[in-house]
């Protein structure tokens, strides 16, 4: 079952905006579909548990973008972020996947945008 935190997380990005409400229930359904096909984790591991996207301006250091979102939606999640970066890189992509497959946990993918003047850092914690 999904915890009350990853479906309020859900549930406040629909009320700012960040996804629609049809988007969000997707990602309700999908998190209860996670949870019930998760297998029992082990008693003392520590599964990652958080997928972190920060985006950083480079001239005046603040955080642009902060995102966290539950590893049970990640897969939903990269295919609903996919919508909005179309011209991603195939190669960092498939190693995003791969980390979260393998559960490497820290930080992934740091790349920067000099044309933009962003830092994007993706994390698995």
């Amino acid at each position: 079952m999904a915890t009350k935190e990853e479906r309020m997380q859900i549930l406040k990005m629909i009320e700012e905006g960040k996804i629609t409400a049809s988007e969000g229930a997707e990602l309700l359904r999908a998190l209860e579909k996670e949870t019930q096909n998760q297998p029992e984790p082990l008693k003392g591991s520590s599964q990652p548990r958080w997928f972190r996207v920060r985006i950083t301006d480079n001239k005046t250091g603040r955080s642009k973008v902060n995102v966290n979102i539950p590893m049970g939606l990640v897969n939903v999640g990269i295919k609903m972020g996919a919508r909005f970066v179309p011209d991603l890189n195939q190669v960092e992509y498939q190693k995003i996947i791969e980390a979260i497959r393998t559960g490497q946990q820290g930080k992934i993918i740091e790349v920067t945008d000099e044309e933009r003047g962003e830092r994007v850092e993706v994390f698995v914690e």
